[in-house]
């Protein structure tokens, strides 16, 4: 339950910060995707479903507050969370560089899904310009804001953990 409440927490600190402060921190009109950080950090420490859920929720409260349609965000954050499970039986959680190379991934397979359903199907097929005006720089913010927030992440993860193993004893 502490979990649940904690993550809800999470997710709605790194929506505030990536629609408020990091507005004004943007660079060339890119800020960094802070509840995909989120996404793939939860999937990465505990698992596909956790993913899948984190991202459901993440996507959601991007699509009410800014998508066209209701779903195209948790469709692409449940995609990136799930897949990203995969890696939490097979890596070290305190390794840095595994969880920093899935967020860059995750960042590019995000764009490239976003492209897909906000762009091409629309016939806007220069996706080379899209990729180095938003994608690039995303991804490279992103991953630079992703150093410092999983590590945060992580640290809140391990007191939480900490603090269930007293609980049971």
């Amino acid at each position: 339950m502490k979990r649940l409440i904690i993550l809800t927490i999470e997710i709605i600190i790194c929506f505030l910060l990536q629609t408020t402060v990091f507005q004004w921190f943007s660079l060339g009109n890119v800020v960094p995707n802070l509840l995909l950080i989120v996404t793939v950090a939860s999937a990465f420490m505990h698992g596909q479903k956790e993913g899948l859920l984190v991202g459901f929720f993440c996507g959601l409260l991007v699509d009410f507050s800014f998508g066209n349609v209701i779903g195209m965000y948790a469709f692409i954050y449940m995609f990136v969370g799930y897949f990203n499970g995969y890696s939490n039986k097979i890596f070290d959680l305190n390794d840095m560089t595994v969880p920093i190379i899935l967020i860059g991934v995750s960042e590019f397979v995000y764009f490239f899904l976003y492209y897909v359903l906000e762009f091409l199907l629309r016939g806007k097929l220069n996706i080379f310009f899209y990729f180095t005006r938003i994608g690039l720089p995303e991804i490279i913010y992103t991953v630079f804001i992703s150093i410092f927030l999983y590590k945060l992440l992580i640290l809140i993860d391990e007191h939480l953990v900490h603090i269930e193993e007293e609980e049971v004893y």
